[in-house]
């Protein structure tokens, strides 16, 4: 990342989804073109198991982070709530849960780490 000002996940993905990964958890991933910007969202301080948990509200032992550097992939997975196709499932592909974290605003590349 060369600019000072802080971006979101979105801004340096090439591409961010969110999919149903059985009907009681989901999956997000999320593509780059870049190395550089695949480090910049990897390797970031507030990609962890307890951010995703936070902006979820899920627990934080049951976020699953994989990163793929050969790729330029990061893939994220934690239970879904509610269950699809529950009465309160409002999103029954979880095609839309994507967002919170697509705005997710970085520290800057002076900040990185897996803390």
């Amino acid at each position: 990342m060369t600019s000072d000002r802080m971006r979101t996940v979105g801004e340096l993905a090439t591409l961010v989804r969110s999919k149903n990964a059985g009907p009681f958890w989901e999956t997000i991933d999320i593509f780059f073109a870049t190395d550089e910007n695949y480090r910049a969202v990897a390797e970031n301080a507030l990609l962890t198991t307890a951010a995703i948990a936070r902006l979820y509200q899920v627990d934080a032992d049951s976020v699953r982070i994989w990163r793929l550097p050969d790729i330029r992939v990061v893939k994220i997975s934690f239970p879904r709530l509610p269950v699809q196709g529950g009465v309160h499932d409002r999103d029954m592909h979880a095609g839309q849960q994507h967002v919170p974290l697509r705005e997710l605003v970085l520290h800057r590349a002076d900040h990185v780490g897996r803390g």
